[in-house]
């Protein structure tokens, strides 16, 4: 057995599915090259049946990717969501189609409405289809943790002989715990008699807080591929986070004795590239990636890291990727350094948008002391891979007083469809304010579901990152906008996401996919 460890990731897929977690075309495939730069082995692109958009996307990751990634998209056992997948990876240099059908006595009966062997002949069939197109083909047992394990074993060496080469073996809804899936997946890899002729994959989701713990487990047994996602992402508490899988295996080489194809020192920019695109911060005491991973408050700790860093840090910032900030780029910069920059962030700028981004900087430059990565990849992200705008911010005021009988106010200035408009307003405070202009000039009423703000960086002139969630007749969006000025902040991403209700509203409601 190989001591090889390939790393699925599912975060353009299931993480997307994630609430709040959409992401538009030209984000989508920034992340894809991201991921790649990070070294996984396999990105699931998305769900080619469920939406145009979707199979779009998944179409143009498949051609725009290198020979060393595969590019995988999901089908149900449903011949024409196959059909549909192929379509859309076909044009990758390494191709993958991953189609999957419930297994569980529950799902079978109250989901599928089909009996075990109309399960079984399904299955057959369709992977047969997948492997008509290809001979990379991924069959999954959803709800596997709560099927009957002789089941697993019949479908699964079905499969097999089907033309699978690789099996995944998902705790759907987070219900094993650790001994016991490690267990079932023994169980299946050994009395399944062609199973030599399979990967053996898990996919964990977080309902109990043990995604990575179940994968982890899993790997211990014989399974060689991890499906994951950045962050945890995914459908409701998420899914075993790639960062934590991929650095446990790292650290502990001496307890896994497992290996793979993962750059490390990337995976803090991957992991905040997703938290900008998608609008949501890291959490302080997130394991790995965020701050409070190497900080240490303690006496105690103190002392032993200055007598030895070992004493309390069992891996070094620098080798996810976290490495001292320092000043290199400020309003006396030219378009060579910004450049540069850039591409060392993992940014590849064409001419026009070096110079729309060269801009931003300069104007952020005049507002703040110094200007840290974090700064610079929110603001590429805010100027750059976005949706293009029928609603443009331009100017906004606010005035705020704590003076009884002085509400707050708003003025805005806007271009809506390419015509200048302005308006000026009330508010119980001075962001309810803006939003309320806002809302009067493009003529919508939309819900406010959730507004949070982030500092990107420290300091007291921080950039300051605000998310915003609207509901309108039906259809939810998220916007996102940064700036020094936490009012400016907030009037862009209120636009941001009219912007993308409007957007979503022209594409019609998205199918999602089953989770697997």
């Amino acid at each position: 057995m190989t001591d090889r460890v390939y790393i699925f990731d599912t975060t353009l897929r299931d993480g997307e599915q994630s609430p709040g977690a959409t992401m538009n075309f030209q984000e989508k495939l920034r992340l894809a090259k991201q991921l790649e730069v990070l070294g996984v082995d396999i990105i699931e692109a998305g769900f080619p049946a469920s939406s145009d958009g979707d199979f779009e996307s998944v179409s143009q990751i498949a051609q725009r990717a290198s020979g060393d990634v595969q590019i995988c998209g999901l089908a149900r056992c449903v011949i024409r969501d196959i059909d549909r997948c192929w379509e859309a990876v076909k044009n990758a240099k390494n191709p993958r189609i991953h189609t999957f059908i419930a297994t569980s006595p529950l799902h079978m009966a109250h989901k599928l409405r089909k009996t075990p062997e109309e399960v079984l002949r399904t299955a057959e069939e369709c992977v047969k289809r997948c492997a008509g197109y290809t001979k990379n083909v991924e069959f999954s047992c959803e709800d596997f943790s709560r099927s009957e394990p002789d089941f697993v074993c019949k479908i699964v060496e079905l499969a097999i002989n089907a033309g699978a080469t690789t099996i995944n073996l998902p705790d759907t809804v987070g219900y094993a715990q650790p001994e016991e899936f490690a267990s079932m997946v023994k169980y299946v890899m050994d009395h399944v008699s062609n199973s030599s002729k399979a990967i053996f994959s898990v996919h964990c989701h977080d309902d109990l807080g043990l995604g990575v713990a179940n994968t982890l487990a899993a790997l211990r047994v014989g399974a060689r591929q991890a499906e994951v996602a950045l962050n945890g992402i995914g459908e409701r508490a998420g899914n075993a986070s790639l960062e934590e899988v991929a650095m446990a295996l790292e650290v502990r080489k001496d307890y896994y004795g497992l290996k793979t194809g993962i750059k490390t020192e990337q995976i803090y920019p991957a992991c905040r590239l997703l938290s900008i695109i998608i609008g949501q911060p890291i959490p302080n005491n997130k394991a790995i990636t965020r701050a409070n991973a190497f900080s240490h408050e303690s006496g105690i700790h103190h002392d032993g890291m200055l007598k030895h860093r070992e004493t309390y840090e069992i891996m070094t910032p620098q080798s996810v990727g976290r490495k001292e900030t320092t000043l290199v780029i400020g309003k006396h910069s030219g378009r060579n350094a910004v450049r540069s920059k850039f591409e060392a962030l993992g940014y590849s700028l064409d001419d026009e948008q070096l110079n729309q981004v060269f801009d931003a900087v300069k104007q952020l430059a005049d507002r703040k002391k110094q200007i840290h990565d974090e700064d610079l990849m929110a603001l590429v992200q805010q100027e750059i891979y976005r949706i293009p705008d029928s609603l443009r911010l331009r100017h906004v005021s606010v005035s705020s007083s704590d003076a009884g009988g002085v509400p707050p106010t708003a003025a805005v200035l806007m271009d809506v469809d390419g015509i200048e408009k302005s308006g000026a307003g009330f508010g119980v405070g001075p962001i309810d304010a803006l939003f309320n202009v806002i809302s009067q000039i493009v003529g919508r009423e939309p819900e406010l579901e959730q507004y949070a703000i982030n500092a990107v960086t420290g300091g007291m002139d921080a950039l300051g990152e605000v998310t915003v969630r609207l509901r309108e007749n039906g259809s939810s969006a998220v916007g996102r906008g940064n700036h020094p000025d936490i009012f400016v902040a907030s009037a862009r991403a209120f636009v941001d996401a009219l912007n993308n209700l409007a957007k979503r509203e022209k594409e019609g409601k998205r199918v999602h996919s089953t989770d697997q």
